[in-house]
This record gives C-alpha cells, structure tokens and sequence, in this order.
C-alpha cells in the first residue's frame, strides 16, 4: 500500500488546522466496547477535546469522515471486516488533514503492523491498554498525544521556518566536512525517514545513526524494514556494534547510542544514563557524541516529534562544527523537536523529507553514483 499523496509536500499534506479557539474533535474506532467507552470518557471529560463520534468497524468509520470533519483518529488495526491497515490509507484520502494515533499490542506481530501504519502515514503509536493498565499514567499519555497530534503542543506554534538567525548561525559555524549522517525523531518521523532513505543515492557511502522513539519491543522490526527500505546493511547499535560506510545503526529501545572513532572505524556503545528529555533512547547523547567524538565531523536531521529531544546534542554539534538541518512545520504531525532547532537558531534550514535529501548530498558532497 502507498503512503497518503498529494499536497504541497507531496507525500506529507499539511497538518490538521482546525478553526482557532476550537476544541480538537477525535474519533475511536475500534471493535472493543470497552476501549470505545474508555476512550471516549477520557475525552469527553477535556474541555479541549471535542467527541466526534466512535465507531467499531473500519467501513463505518470512512463513511462518517465523508461528512464530518476529525482533527485525530484513533485507530485499532485489529478489527472484524477490514482491518485498520487496509483501512488506514483509505481513511487519510477521506480525511486527508486529520492525524492517526495507531492504538496497537506490543507483539511481534503487533509491531509489524503498527510500524507499517506509520509507514504509510500515520502519526504515532501507542500500546492498547491490557486489563488494569488504563491507569492516570496511561491515560496522561495518551491526552498528550492527542493534543500534540490536535496541534496544540507547546512547542508547536507557527512560526517562520525560514529562519535567517538560523542560516546565519550555522554557516559561519559549518567547516567540517560530514562523516556520519544522524537522523533522529518521534511521533510522525518514520514516513518521513522512509523518504529520505529511499531518496539517498547509491553511492552515499557515509554511516547513518538513527534515533527514533520507539517501545523497545519494536526495534528488531524497525531494524528489519530499514534495511527493506534502504537496501543497506542495518544493524541495531548495542555494545561493540560496528558500522562501516554506508550502513545504517538503529538505537536500541533500552538506551542512548554513543558513537566514537577507533582507527577507521565507528564503534557503538548504549547509555542508560538518564537524558534531559526523558526519552529513551533520546536524540541528545547521540548528537552530543558526534560533537565530541567525531570533532563534529557530521550532519543531523531533525524530523518530525513531540517534545524538545535534540535541541541540546544539537547545539553541541553546532557548535563543534557540524550541520543540523530540520523538518519544517507543513510536512511535520508535530513540530516540536524539529521546531525547537529552528528556534534555538540551530538549524541552517526545514525543509519536507523530499528536499532535505538534497540538501544532504549537498552538504555532504557524496557523488551521486559510483
């Protein structure tokens, strides 16, 4: 199945704007009673959510979105009838600005799944609630990701994405010539981070690290349908992991990846040490390594992602000499991270997934071809 299309970013369309001052309207669509009436208390309790309707099958959920407008989706991918995965791509043509939170199990093959549904466009995954575990922890989660998706995050606000501070900042600073391409992000990212490694040439031989917020359960996945997307050899960064030209290192859902130099080799190591952002594994440590291991020898990508992780590894790298180029906010569901770069004055420039892969050969100068 294709990710959503059309739009001024191709693949990306424009984030749900809903009329100012308006609460953010949700739908649940699942086939567990229970979770329908669990969800729709919980949003009916927020005064900046609005309950558009619920609905337990895929079919019935396209036909409502013909007529009423829904700024977030919940979606489970298990139901009777068509599944959520078929449905997915059918419900982001109907609705085309509203945002899919993935509500799945953490199995194997619940993974498989979710993480092909953030492939193909959805926004953000989080693990249905077991017995018992619909908790005020659970619940707090979820609320956050439904405003962040609803564009009411904090650190979401429009701004100018051309942001001349940032130009200015980072071209007086960027000298070193890159060695290591660092991607990191969070809730939307991966549709995103699929482009750009589909996009990257054959013969772009630097190291890729990624840093994507994931459960730890999914890793092995993820690492699995990178290396399906991006024809190279992708490994997971544990201890001792070593990566050659043109390989990809994923972090482990259990830690931070570190990165340092060991002749002509690039060596992984896992931090558990706790991060600022409170993410694990978060973007910081890894940028934070690049700046000091590498000289700043590197370039990063910040896409789209709840939250402020990278802004700190970021500077670092900066300011030790490297390039951070970010998302900007029309192809990001969230423009919290990549945001926070364009503010702080770190990134030389956002840009949609499709345009940064220019940028990256540009700024890199890798031949295209070998």
């Amino acid at each position: 199945m294709e990710p959503r299309a059309s739009s001024p970013t191709s693949a990306f369309p424009l984030r749900s704007r809903r009329p100012a001052g308006q609460p953010i309207r949700v739908m649940v669509v699942d086939d567990s009673l229970t979770v329908r009436t669990a969800f729709s208390r919980l949003i009916e309790d927020d005064p900046a959510l609005a309950l558009v309707t619920t609905a337990s099958n895929a079919e019935r959920a396209i036909a409502i979105l013909r007529s009423k407008p829904v700024d977030v989706i919940l979606l489970d991918l298990e139901m009777p009838g068509m599944g959520g995965l078929e449905a997915l791509p059918r419900m982001l043509e109907v609705a085309s600005r509203a945002q899919v939170l993935v509500v799945s199990s953490l199995t194997e093959d619940g993974a498989e799944h979710t993480l092909t549904a953030l492939a193909m466009g959805a926004a953000d995954t989080m693990a249905k609630p077991g017995p018992g575990q619909f908790d005020a922890s659970y619940r707090s989660a979820l609320l956050a990701r439904i405003h962040a998706l609803g564009g009411s995050d904090a650190g979401d606000t429009a701004i100018p994405t051309a942001a001349g501070k940032a130009t200015t900042a980072v071209k007086a600073l960027r000298a070193r010539q890159p060695e290591v391409l660092a991607i990191g992000g969070s809730t939307g990212a991966i549709q995103g981070l699929n482009t750009i490694l589909r996009g990257l040439p054959r013969g772009f031989d630097l190291p890729i690290l990624i840093t994507q917020h994931l459960p730890a359960s999914f890793i092995s996945v993820f690492a699995r349908q990178m290396e399906t997307v991006a024809a190279r050899r992708t490994v997971i960064a544990e201890d001792g992991a070593i990566i050659g030209p043109g390989d990809i290192a994923i972090a482990t859902g259990r830690g931070h990846m570190l990165v340092e130099r060991r002749g002509e080799r690039l060596i992984t190591s896992v931090s558990s040490a706790p991060a600022r952002s409170g993410c694990l594994p978060s973007v910081d440590p890894m940028l934070a390594s690049l700046a000091e291991n590498l000289g700043g020898h590197a370039i990063a990508v910040i896409l789209s992602g709840m939250g402020r992780d990278g802004v700190e590894g970021a500077a670092q790298l900066v300011a030790a000499g490297g390039t951070v180029i970010a998302q900007d906010q029309a192809s990001s569901a969230v423009w919290g991270m990549p945001g926070a770069v364009v503010r702080e004055g770190i990134a030389s420039l956002a840009l949609p997934p499709a345009q940064l892969v220019g940028k990256i050969i540009e700024f890199t100068g890798v031949a295209a071809w070998k």
